[in-house]
């Protein structure tokens, strides 16, 4: 199966952001050599822990360093911004990069402070048209605005071969049927809300519609936070960065293994990183041998034909072979057809 990878750029404790970010456009490189299909980078505001504010200069550079990866956002919050903005800019990377751009497309708060100061109009209440917003964009690209839609003689594709992927990111089950209504991919944040995987891939699925603006067929990417290691106490312990990051708080650098090791409680350390019962927690891990046989089940179960993984590890060297075991747990793994009986959902909008 096609397997992938999501970078936050994780500040190390004792280095600045701009090591963080260096590092960040090395991984990009270093995932098109161990097989990666995707690499796409985060749009994360104003923290302490994370270097990748803006994904669009990280692409860019990143397309100067790579050949065959496709490169994108995971994601363009696109409450922060104008739809023509994002258009505009991401055909750029298009002309830098034909055929390996992704746009992916979400929304998410930062504090409120921070909200306010990325508001595009600070002059009334902040209005929620995600779902508007997403449409503009991909009328820009496909030419797909109705009669007598204001911008519909807008034309930025000219003199650009071809337009980005678009995906729309979600963990909430919210923007499924967007996604699915427009014909577009869907990436769902297992590891965000894990216990809404099948209901939001179900209602994706029966939502979708071929419509010409992406695939012909459902196509569903999962977002799992995986640490691999050649055994499997060390494995666990990888997870531990991420716990602590979690449970002691987000406004500083990544915690290291070491510091995470002294962190947690005993309780915090056990905590589950395996996939049971066809829910996988925050945190997986394993050996290639045994990610391998989490994971199968859950591909099955939802259909999903890609897996994007995510870490929090700052040390290089584990990162490094973790990401490659991950790679070696994933290729093999067989996708198929989606699964014949989905779960029901309700009928209302998914909040």
């Amino acid at each position: 199966m096609r397997y992938s990878l999501v970078e936050l750029a994780p500040v190390t404790p004792g280095a600045g952001k701009q090591a963080a970010l260096e590092h960040a456009l090395a991984a990009a490189e270093e995932a098109e050599r161990l097989g990666y299909h995707r690499f796409w980078y985060a749009e994360h505001h104003h923290t302490t822990g994370y270097a990748a504010q803006d994904p669009a200069p990280l692409i860019a550079v990143a397309s100067r360093r790579t050949s065959r990866i496709r490169l994108g956002s995971g994601a363009v919050l696109l409450n922060h911004h104008s739809p023509y903005t994002v258009a505009e800019r991401f055909l750029m990377l298009q002309a830098l990069a034909p055929g390996r751009i992704d746009l992916g497309l979400g929304r998410s708060s930062a504090t409120p402070l921070i909200d306010h100061a990325l508001r595009r109009d600070r002059r009334g209440a902040p209005v929620d048209d995600f779902f508007s917003q997403v449409e503009e964009v991909v009328g820009y690209y496909h030419h797909a605005f109705d009669a007598g839609y204001p911008h519909e003689s807008i034309d930025l594709t000219h003199g650009i071969d071809g337009v980005p992927q678009v995906w729309v990111l979600g963990s909430s089950g919210g923007s499924a049927a967007l996604a699915g209504g427009l014909g577009l991919g869907y990436t769902f944040g297992s590891h965000i809300n894990p216990a809404m995987t099948n209901v939001a891939v179900a209602r994706y699925r029966q939502s979708f519609t071929a419509t010409g603006f992406g695939p012909r067929e459902p196509t569903v990417m999962l977002t799992l936070n995986i640490v691999a290691a050649d055994d499997e106490d060390l494995a666990h312990r990888l997870t531990w960065p991420a716990r602590a990051l979690r449970a002691l708080g987000r406004e500083r650098p990544v915690p290291t293994l070491a510091q995470a090791t002294a962190e947690l409680d005993a309780a915090q350390k056990a905590e589950p990183s395996t996939v049971r019962d066809g829910v996988a927690p925050p945190q997986v891990s394993g050996t290639p041998q045994s990610l391998r046989a989490q994971l199968e089940p859950l591909v099955r179960a939802t259909g999903a034909t890609e897996i994007m993984v995510q870490d929090m590890l700052t040390d290089p060297g584990l990162r490094s072979r973790s990401r490659e075991l991950v790679a070696e747990a994933l290729a093999p793994i067989v996708t198929g057809a989606a699964p014949a009986h989905q779960p029901p959902i309700h009928p209302s909008k998914i909040p």
